[in-house]
């Protein structure tokens, strides 16, 4: 296992599988990776919401990377375990007319600036916001060719904004092109389920991954294992299927019987029996409802529901 470091910049916007690799490295290794926020360094503390409005918006979602991982192939899945995550000791947020799941009610352009006090900010006193960074943006590169913005997620991960994906959790990605192609960026310092405003608390995030390698493996779209409890009903250590689409109800129907599938192909469980499982203990949860058209939709289960069960053995 060797350990590498990657800087923000160069940055990317779009997935591409014809981007050259930033950095190559075998399965097992651990890459510091360094993030912009998600304007792409283009937000700093204390700009006013004028000069917010003004920025290229052709940068959001500056991604860093890609990596390319030693082996990977097609039909493999790509493990990425989230070791540790770093912020920088500030983040915004932003309301933009025209977009947010509530763009009818809040037209009026805003821009609010948080200061991060280690674990927790205050900045919304008298609200304490406890901080669980993440990235909201990890993927591989896609299938198809072309170039391809950032803002909607798929099979490939991308866009996720899972709030699960914070230190401690391990990512699943199934792998499309030879070296996988992996990107990241999109810092939150914090983020509501749904992230409703269009922001959860942005910020630049300095990630510690690894790497690993499940070879002819067969996995139709992101799993996440977590390992922290994010809400007072969720469970620390948890199987969660993130489906994306146009229709709320498909993408939960979509992660409901990915998750039977998974459960019947690496569990043993009938189908019937999966179903009535999912019944008495899926948590489904709507994970990002503003990238329109484009909804998520986590399904998650609770891993103390199945004792000793591991979807994906460690290597």
């Amino acid at each position: 296992m060797k350990e590498h470091e990657l800087s923000a910049e160069p940055t990317h916007s779009v997935w591409d599988r014809t981007l050259e690799p930033r950095l190559r490295i075998e399965p097992g290794d651990e890459v510091q990776i360094h993030c912009v926020d998600a304007s792409g360094g283009q937000v700093r503390p204390g700009m006013t919401t004028a000069e917010y409005l003004a920025i290229d918006r052709t940068r959001i979602h500056a991604l860093t990377g890609p990596v390319w991982i030693e082996g990977a192939e097609p039909g493999d899945v790509l493990e990425v375990d989230v070791l540790a995550t770093r912020h920088s000791g500030w983040g915004w947020s932003s309301i933009v007319e025209g977009l947010g799941f509530l763009k009818e009610r809040f037209r009026e352009p805003y821009l609010f600036h948080w200061q991060l006090e280690g674990e927790s900010t205050s900045s919304l006193a008298p609200a304490i916001v406890p901080l669980r960074p993440f990235l909201g943006v990890m993927g591989v590169a896609r299938a198809e060719d072309g170039s391809f913005r950032t803002r909607p997620p798929g099979p490939f991960g991308g866009n996720l904004d899972v709030r699960e994906l914070c230190a401690g959790s391990r990512l699943f990605l199934p792998v499309f092109n030879r070296g996988a192609l992996f990107s990241c960026g999109d810092g939150h310092a914090a983020q509501g389920d749904g992230e409703v405003c269009i922001n959860g608390i942005e910020c630049p995030l300095d990630v510690t991954l690894r790497f690993r390698l499940h070879k002819n493996q067969r996995l139709a779209g992101p799993l996440v294992e977590s390992s922290v409890a994010v809400s007072p009903d969720s469970h620390p250590d948890s199987w969660i299927v993130v489906e994306t689409g146009t229709d709320l109800a498909e993408a939960a129907r979509a992660a409901t019987s990915r998750m039977i599938d998974l459960l019947m192909s690496r569990c043993g469980i009938s189908d019937v029996h999966a179903y009535i499982l999912c019944s008495a203990a899926l948590r489904l949860r709507l994970s990002q409802v503003v990238n329109e058209p484009v909804h998520t939709v986590s399904a998650a289960l609770a891993k103390q529901i199945l004792p000793g069960k591991e979807l994906f053995p460690a290597l």
